[in-house]
């Protein structure tokens, strides 16, 4: 555990999750925020909140406590598995699941199930044995894990060369006119707010291909398919164009249709066998929720 102590001099009066950064780079604003929230942050020996404006001659004191050691533990659990060889996996994640171990959500994710389903592949570390791809917590949809290194090295691969096809489907906001369009846009971590991405000019390359399948007046049902695969890059993109994903809590409106997050759904995953070279693909509907609401915009 580490404690710093820092003492305002400047009068000009700034939100504390602001300057706390600025004095010390090594911390986010999340994290300021996340420290004020868990009462680790205090002013003059007082908790405060992060609106709170600093004053000339504070006296602010900062815990950074240890950090949590995460381990990826086997842990018996449901598991909705599509398909499965002995290099393969092929599973349908439920909204709701973290993929993998990380602090905050050290159990109850796709990892700790799949490591008490079958023995994973190693190459890619402790926390993500098997995980060639990762979609969001409230994301559903296919992922493919890898059983060995083999598997994992030529999934990787494939993935890399963009030989893979990744098809989502999403509900957004506003009637997209365009039939289909390709978003070519790149996409990085948002210097405002580090929970999220955004697009900006010094990104990593990001393209994503979309179809419009359904208009329901305010809001469209389109596919989307990946070229690239950056982190949120759909949701990122979609908002780009003026079209949020629906229920997106990070890059949606607060008026939207209820669910249990973005409305966003890995429809199809397909990709080359890494030991026989067969060309495989696999399609999963929609989960209740997203069907319910589908139909109900059909009914509107």
């Amino acid at each position: 555990m580490e404690t710093i102590n820092l003492t305002i001099t400047d009068s000009a009066k700034q939100r504390i999750d602001k300057i706390i950064p600025e004095q010390l780079p090594d911390i986010s604003r999340s994290q300021v925020q996340k420290l004020i929230e868990n009462g680790n942050i205090l002013v003059n020996d007082e908790k405060t909140v992060s609106r709170y404006k600093v004053r000339l001659n504070d006296q602010i004191k900062v815990t950074i406590p240890d950090p949590v050691t995460v381990e990826a533990t086997p842990e018996e659990m449901p598991l909705d598995i599509v398909y499965e060889d002995a290099d393969v996996i092929i599973v349908n994640k439920p909204q709701g699941m973290v993929v993998h171990p990380a602090p905050g959500h050290e159990h109850g994710t796709l990892v700790n199930g799949l490591l008490a389903h079958s023995p994973l592949a190693t190459v890619n570390g402790e926390l993500r044995p098997g995980i060639v791809h990762r979609i969001d917590k409230d994301t559903s949809g296919l992922l493919m894990v890898a059983k060995n290194d083999m598997a994992m090295k030529s999934l990787s691969g494939q993935l890399k060369a963009k030989k893979n096809e990744r098809k989502y489907w999403a509900i957004v906001h506003g009637n997209i006119k365009e039939n289909s369009g390709r978003v070519d846009a790149p996409i990085g971590r948002s210097k405002v707010d580090r929970k999220k991405m955004a697009v900006m000019a010094d990104g990593r390359p990001a393209v994503t291909h979309f179809k419009v399948l359904k208009r329901f007046g305010d809001y469209t049902l389109v596919e989307c398919q990946l070229e690239t695969g950056r982190t949120h890059q759909i949701r990122v993109h979609l908002k780009y164009i003026g079209h949020p994903v629906a229920g997106d809590p990070l890059y949606g409106p607060k008026k939207t249709l209820k669910g249990n997050g973005q409305f966003l759904h890995a429809k199809t995953l397909g990709f080359d066998h890494p030991r026989t070279g067969e060309a495989m693909v696999f399609d999963v509907p929609v989960p209740p929720i997203f069907q319910r609401t589908l139909e109900n915009l059909d009914k509107n």
